[in-house]
């Protein structure tokens, strides 16, 4: 067995896990019991470790203070591996959380020292035959928690403005609060205002645990960078003392300053320029702003926004393309819309034109759809999408163009629907049969302008 009082008894013991299935340790045949669940975390808790599963406020293992995880990875189509899914730590108490200090607090107790196990995840395996393949004994570096504890103080400054029900995960970088019950639901009282909030716990956020999968096993990506090493600073604190100096210079000051070229042989301008410039300041060899460690934990997206001359932005903001015959499958909290804007920031790099018709950047700002958009206009337009889809789309004809009936740029000002392919013969099939442009949600232009003002 196992010394409960040492981490390294602890370790030891778990590290025997490697190789096994969890159909080899479960004693108690859980995962035989079509009516249980079967958590996968319960049974290497029950099964293996053997103690009682239990909600304790302290960590499984209290002496030593280590608290047991069990999470899964994927291997994706290019061999790289990724988490499956967000780490859920333990349930918020909005009544009790806001009382202590970060290093007081139920989420510091609970989870300073993490005892994770990983395991493969295959769609098409049964649960008894997934594979245990390694364990980690992991603690915060300084770096990290630099952030972490920043992210734990923008939770619990909403609980305290009596705002715990508008909370969302993309409000922080590392450390979230995520929705934790059985359905919408689960609610929990908050101390500063009488409206109830869903129910939430602690997590780490899945690009979070996919760059810490990534380092542990070996598949950093050669040219990556991180932005935080060594600074003892925040993500926003860092972008800021690397854009600000800046600030309403020309892209032209900017590119003789940092030493890049931005135009073609024929003098115009190249079509990156503002990602080449970026990518400059930031400190990147290359263009590609992906190969940012802290954006990858966080889920950090950069978008460009150009202001023109007449203070109107021209580009409506495009996302990912959504399939026909799979978005009326869905139910709008677990939606694949409401799931980016609900876990994802971004950061929008604003460029401006001034009364002499320069180019200058004007300003970065990192952003997250509010809940208050999220769950009502953006809501709205998913709900429409899905209606006319399910009812079928319906054409028709002005002049030489050719229209549908799916929610367009004037639907609600926010957020609408609009093609997104090569041309007209890019398509996808339609759930009543037949084919149709692809299309995918886009943000307003008008909306983009708001934000970044």
């Amino acid at each position: 067995m196992y010394d409960k009082t040492s981490k390294e008894s602890i370790l030891e013991y778990a590290l025997q896990l490697k190789g096994k299935t969890f159909g080899e340790i479960d004693r108690f045949n859980r995962l035989s019991n079509e009516n249980n669940k079967g958590k996968l975390g319960h049974i290497v808790e029950e099964s293996y470790f053997g103690y009682e599963i239990n909600s304790d406020a302290n960590p499984d293992f209290s002496v030593a203070g280590i608290e047991l995880k069990v999470t899964p990875f994927k291997i994706n189509k290019n061999k790289t591996i990724s988490a499956k899914e967000r780490l859920v730590l333990n349930v918020i108490d909005y009544n009790e959380e806001y009382k202590f200090d970060f290093y007081n607090s139920s989420f510091w107790k609970k989870n300073k020292s993490l005892l994770i196990v990983f395991y493969e995840w295959k769609p098409d395996l049964d649960k008894k035959d997934y594979v245990i393949e390694d364990v980690i004994l992991y603690e915060f570096s300084e770096d990290d928690l630099v952030t972490i504890k920043s992210d734990w103080e923008i939770i619990i400054n909403k609980i305290k403005e009596g705002k715990a029900h508008e909370i969302s995960e993309s409000d922080t970088n590392y450390l979230s609060a995520c929705t934790k019950g059985r359905d919408r639901h689960s609610v929990r009282t908050q101390p500063f205002s009488t409206q109830c909030a869903k129910q939430r716990a602690f997590s780490l956020k899945s690009g979070y645990m996919t760059q810490l999968l990534r380092k542990h096993f070996g598949q950093v990506k050669k040219n990556e960078v991180s932005l935080l090493e060594g600074t003892k600073k925040t993500i926003n604190q860092v972008l800021l003392e690397r854009f600000m100096p800046y600030y309403q210079k020309s892209i032209d000051e900017i590119a003789k300053l940092l030493n890049i070229d931005i135009y073609t042989k024929s003098g115009s301008l190249v079509k990156n320029h503002a990602q080449m410039l970026t990518s400059a300041i930031l400190g990147l060899k290359g263009n590609d702003i992906n190969n940012i460690e802290e954006f990858s934990k966080a889920n950090i997206k950069f978008k460009t926004v150009r202001i023109e001359k007449d203070a109107s932005i021209k580009q409506h903001m495009s996302f990912k393309n959504f399939k026909y015959a799979e978005i009326i499958k869905e139910e709008w909290e677990d939606s694949q819309l409401r799931n980016m804007f609900e876990e994802q920031k971004y950061l929008f790099v604003v460029f401006k034109f001034d009364s002499n018709n320069v180019l200058r950047l004007d300003k970065i700002k990192l952003w997250n759809m509010p809940l208050s958009i999220l769950d009502t206009k953006l809501k709205e337009v998913w709900e429409e999408t899905v209606r006319v889809i399910k009812e079928g789309i319906v054409i028709t004809e002005k002049g030489n163009k050719k229209y549908d009936n799916l929610p367009g740029s004037t639907f609600n000002n926010i957020c609408h629907v609009r093609p997104h392919a090569k041309d007209s013969q890019d398509t996808y099939p339609l759930p009543q049969g037949g084919e149709h442009i692809k299309k995918c949600f886009w943000l307003d232009r008008r909306y983009i302008k708001s934000i970044v003002e």
